[in-house]
């Protein structure tokens, strides 16, 4: 998870101890490293413990058996993720040895994720064991909506904090002068999933008055993508969309420098790295309420905000982001420094420590 290394980087960087425990999961495959022993990864202690099962439950003995072992040698620990069983059997062993946890869900608590997929195992692990264990935890969330949704997991209020994930901006570089595209150019990139809401802007973009292309940039289950893709003949607007794949880390930010609007109509995003990404670059967003930096986006006047609930509506907020130029023009040029500065990585870093401290023992 790119966040949970980017802290952990930027926590060494500025002067401290950080130790990693995780698995080899790497998706189906297995990571090709070293296990149970420790690996200096740009100064950060990891240690990777095999996994012997695959999905998302990664259970792993060698794992749980290390932080039962030492958890109490650490002054703060930091758990990342919920659902799976490596995580909730972590929680469980920090526990048994008195500790209380820092937890980042990273979204797990939102309405879409506990209504899809293994909708009744994970209302059975809540049940029984789940709640019990979040009592021993605090709470840590990247956005408001984030802490809005998980304060409603627990019956009492959940102690913790709002801390916004660091994104790597060191190397991003904005263009001086932005190429005029011949035709509105809109932008998607992220992995390819109905999560994503793609078919909810292909349907709103068949409806506006004006002329567009849509570049989507990212990869996804084949069966899906053809999906979306027979959608768009129905539609009427497969000539205007272009599947351009994956792009790597440098290849991403000239993507968002050569569009004009990027478009997020996603049913739930926690957080949303690509947003800050794209108005890095100072190319504006156009985001659905249920993307967790809505309010940022909104509270800065750095795009548009939408209601994905309402086709009709996002048809007319794509329409008031295409004639919009002026406010387009606005968030070219201030967006970049905007950004520079709110997700500042030793700013953040700070703010972590600052919290951490709260929770070390007096």
């Amino acid at each position: 998870m790119a966040v949970v290394y980017l802290l952990a980087e930027s926590l060494v960087r500025n002067g401290h101890d950080v130790t990693v425990y995780t698995t080899t999961a790497n998706g189906k495959e297995e990571l090709d490293v070293k296990t149970g022993e420790e690996v200096l990864v740009d100064g950060v202690k990891v240690y990777y413990f095999k996994r012997y099962t695959k999905g998302n439950s990664h259970l792993s003995p060698g794992f749980w058996n290390k932080i039962f072992q030492t958890v109490n040698d650490f002054d703060v620990v930091h758990l990342h993720s919920w659902w799976s069983p490596a995580i909730v059997a972590a929680a469980a062993v920090c526990r048994m040895r008195g500790v209380k946890p820092i937890l980042s869900p990273h979204g797990m608590f939102c309405d879409y994720i506990l209504t899809t997929n293994n909708k009744v195992k994970k209302q059975i692990l809540q049940t029984v064991v789940g709640k019990s264990l979040l009592k021993n935890t605090f709470l840590h969330v990247s956005t408001p909506m984030e802490w809005e949704e998980s304060q409603l997991i627990l019956k009492e209020k959940w102690e913790g904090a709002v801390i916004s994930n660091l994104v790597e901006l060191d190397n991003v570089k904005p263009p001086v002068k932005r190429d005029a595209n011949s035709v509105f150019t809109v932008g998607f990139i992220s992995r390819i999933d109905p999560k994503k809401g793609l078919d909810i802007l292909i349907k709103a973009l068949a409806k506006v008055s004006f002329n567009y292309k849509l570049q989507v940039a990212g990869t996804g289950e084949d069966d899906y993508v053809n999906k979306l893709k027979s959608l768009a003949v129905e539609c009427g607007n497969a000539d205007k969309i272009e599947w351009v794949g994956w792009k790597d880390n440098v290849q991403k930010m000239q993507f968002y420098s050569e569009i004009d609007l990027f478009a997020l109509t996603s049913h739930n995003e926690n957080f949303a790295v690509v947003v800050i990404e794209s108005l890095s670059v100072g190319t504006p967003v156009f985001l659905g309420k249920n993307v967790g930096l809505s309010s940022y986006v909104a509270d800065k006047e750095l795009g548009w905000i939408t209601n994905i609930n309402d086709i009709n509506q996002v048809t007319a907020d794509l329409e008031l982001a295409y004639h919009e130029a002026d406010k387009r023009k606005f968030i070219h040029e201030s967006a970049p420094d905007i950004i520079s500065h709110d997700f500042n990585k030793n700013f953040l870093t700070k703010q972590y420590t600052d919290y951490y401290k709260t929770l070390m023992p007096s």
